[in-house]
């Protein structure tokens, strides 16, 4: 499947992460579309929000076979990226329906996870400027996200992305012992003019050589530092 990639020529990752897994030497960057294969590392990534955190509202991580299903589903229509180096997958990005009724089409909601102790490396910044040049390739005007609070690195985040505040559900969730506020923000990605097309699916946009573009724009976001 089409990507875009960057040759990196160190691999020096975190004291945290087994020098035996992560010390691949000579190694290959990519972002690319998701693939089922993607399902585990995928799930690497998101079970410690599920199960340590508030960042995700899921309190059990999903099963193998659910992300398989997820990712399968997701990447039908839309885009679901992942940046890998050697097949490893350091960070995912992708979009969703943001509701079901037929005014909302023009909108998606939108979530991005790094990998533990390779965030502040440009990757969650890449990613998502790959996801949203897609987007706006397929039509889609709004990307909405939501960020539980408190959250400084998500919502800096955001904010550096171009999102602005729409407003807060207090108290909407309840995890790891207390309640949580939702702080939901909104990106326009593609003017709002009176009479828009129909969004396209993610496989009639990878057809075209501004895939490869919108990959390489995202790739060109990441910081090529030493400490990941």
């Amino acid at each position: 499947m089409p990507g875009c990639v960057l040759r990196n020529g160190r691999s020096n990752y975190p004291a945290s992460m087994s020098p035996d897994r992560f010390d691949l030497g000579a190694s290959l960057m990519i972002i690319r579309q998701a693939r089922v294969e993607d399902a585990a590392g995928i799930l690497e990534i998101y079970a410690p929000f599920c199960r340590e955190t508030a960042v995700s509202f899921e309190t059990e991580p999903p099963s193998l076979t659910e992300m398989q299903r997820r990712v399968a589903k997701t990447t039908e229509c839309l885009p679901w990226l992942v940046c890998v180096e050697d097949e490893l997958v350091l960070g995912y990005a992708y979009a969703s329906q943001h509701r079901e009724r037929a005014a909302y089409r023009w909108s998606v909601d939108v979530s991005v996870y790094i990998r533990d102790g390779l965030r502040r490396s440009g990757l969650g910044r890449g990613l998502y400027t790959a996801l949203f040049g897609v987007l706006e390739l397929q039509g889609y005007r709004n990307a909405v996200a939501g960020a539980t609070l408190p959250n400084p690195g998500s919502i800096g985040l955001h904010r550096r992305m171009g999102f602005t505040r729409v407003g807060v559900y207090p108290g909407i969730g309840f995890k790891c012992g207390q309640w949580h506020d939702v702080e939901w923000m909104q990106r326009t990605l593609c003017p709002k003019d009176a009479s828009p097309g129909e969004p396209i699916a993610v496989a009639q946009v990878m057809a075209t050589p501004a895939w490869e573009s919108a990959l390489r724009t995202g790739m060109d976001q990441i910081k090529r530092v030493a400490t990941y």
